[in-house]
């Protein structure tokens, strides 16, 4: 039987605490002010995850998408009609400006060097807003009526930095060029 000292017994309980705290699911997050989602999905990559209610007879859907953020950095997720990367998605993005309050709109990324200016989406968007609660960064919206189709590729994005009240680029590596997949609103 191994002995384990308190130092380290005390180490291994806090990281554990740490992992299993970081590690919680889309399913068992209560979002403030009653907001209910019928269906999630815990992404990938970026400590990220997106959660929605479609609602078939208007062929809209409500989005949440929360990922971990730093009050300095900013966040976007999009839906990409197109194709399966960054050009061409139709974004939603959040961030804190100049002021001190936490905005967030629409912007279409037409190329790899996207001004990420606010702009028209090729689908509705109502209902913009975004909360900063816990380091984590969410934004909020109605996207629709959307076309015939409830199976779309999304993309998903979190930079550090935000220059003159626009999002600047994020890292070209790693997780930020994993950030993308198909989805379909439908359950099940």
């Amino acid at each position: 039987m191994a002995i384990t000292s308190t130092p380290a017994l005390l180490i291994n309980i806090l990281l554990s605490l740490v992992l299993i705290s970081s590690a919680q699911t889309c399913l068992k997050y209560t979002f403030p002010g009653n907001q209910d989602f019928n269906s999630c999905i815990d992404l990938p990559v970026l400590q990220a995850h997106l959660h929605w209610n479609y609602l078939p007879s208007t062929r809209t859907v409500h989005i949440a998408y929360r990922a971990n953020q730093t009050s300095t950095g900013w966040i976007a997720w999009a839906i990409n009609p197109t194709g399966t990367g960054m050009v061409g998605s139709q974004a939603l993005v959040a961030f804190y400006n100049s002021n001190g309050s936490l905005i967030a709109y629409p912007t279409p990324i037409t190329s790899y060097s996207a001004s990420m200016q606010p702009g028209a989406l090729s689908f509705q968007v109502s209902n913009i807003s975004a909360t900063y609660i816990h380091n984590q960064m969410t934004v909020f919206a109605v996207l629709g009526p959307l076309q015939n189709e409830t199976a779309v590729n999304h993309v998903w994005q979190a930079g550090n930095s935000v220059i003159n009240d626009i999002p600047s680029s994020h890292t070209t590596t790693g997780p930020n060029i994993q950030s993308m997949g198909a989805l379909n609103f439908l359950p099940g």
